[in-house]
C-alpha cells in the first residue's frame, strides 16, 4: 500500500513532553498526568484514564459560574502519547519559565499540573461584559492553546486595541481596559452593532487570532 500520507504524517518521535503533531494536533508525551480540555482527545496510545476535572476550588467554582469563563477540564493520567485537538484550529505551545501569560478559556487546550491557574476580569469591565473574563496561568510548565486561523503577534510599544473575541493571549504584565462603541460596531466587529475591545498598555505582546471565532448559527424560532 502506498500513500503520500505515510510519508508526512506519521507520528512525531520527538520525546518532548509536548509536541507538535502538525499544526492542527498536539501530542503529549505522557508519564503522569496532564490536565486538559474535556473532549479534545482524538487518540491514545498506552494506558491512560480520564477523569472531570473540577473547577479548583470554590472560588475558581463562583468565578465560572457567574462569569461564564474557564475551561471545562478533564484530567489525563498514565503512560503513553496522548493526541489532543480542537476542532481542526491551530496549535501553539508555551513554555513558561516562572513567568505569566493571560489566555481566553475558549483557546486552552492542555497544560501542566505543575502551573497554577485562576480567573481574572478585564479592568473597566462591566460585571456582566461578556467575553472580557480569561484565565491567568503562573509558574513553570508547558502550555498548548488554539486559534482560529493564524494568529499575529503584537509588541506593545504603542496604545494597541483588539476585539475581545479575536484578542486570545497576551502577556499578565500588560495593563488592560475595556472599550466599548455603539456607533462603530457594524464597522469594526460583527454581530449587533456594538463594538467591544481591549485595550493594552505597558510591556509585553498581544497574540490575535485571524478571526472573531466560528460563527454562531441563529435557529429561528
Amino acid at each position: 500500500m502506498r500513500s503520500a500520507m505515510f510519508g508526512s504524517s506519521l507520528e512525531a518521535t520527538t520525546t518532548d513532553r509536548f509536541a507538535l503533531q502538525n499544526d492542527k494536533m498536539l501530542r503529549v508525551h505522557l508519564d503522569g498526568e496532564v490536565l486538559a480540555r474535556q473532549g479534545s482527545m482524538v487518540a491514545y496510545q498506552g494506558e491512560m484514564t480520564f477523569a472531570h476535572q473540577g473547577s479548583g476550588g470554590v472560588q475558581k467554582f463562583l468565578k465560572k459560574a457567574f462569569t461564564g469563563e474557564g475551561v471545562p477540564l478533564m484530567k489525563v493520567t498514565g503512560r503513553g502519547d496522548l493526541f489532543l485537538a480542537d476542532d481542526a484550529s491551530e496549535v501553539h505551545v508555551v513554555t513558561l519559565e516562572g513567568d505569566s501569560i493571560t489566555v481566553s478559556g475558549r483557546n486552552v487546550l492542555a497544560f501542566d499540573t505543575s502551573l497554577q491557574w485562576d480567573i481574572r476580569r478585564v479592568e473597566g469591565a462591566s460585571m456582566m461584559a461578556g467575553g472580557l473574563f480569561n484565565t491567568v496561568f503562573t509558574g513553570v510548565g508547558q502550555l498548548a492553546i488554539t486559534s482560529f486561523g493564524p494568529p499575529v503577534i503584537l509588541n506593545v510599544d504603542q496604545p494597541t486595541y483588539a476585539d475581545a473575541q479575536s484578542a486570545i493571549a497576551w502577556s499578565s504584565t500588560l495593563q488592560t481596559a475595556a472599550k466599548s462603541s455603539m456607533s462603530a460596531g457594524a464597522l469594526v466587529g460583527r454581530g449587533s452593532g456594538e463594538a467591544l475591545q481591549i485595550a493594552f498598555s505597558g510591556q509585553g505582546f498581544v497574540i490575535v487570532q485571524a478571526s472573531e471565532g466560528p460563527r454562531v448559527v441563529q435557529q429561528n424560532g
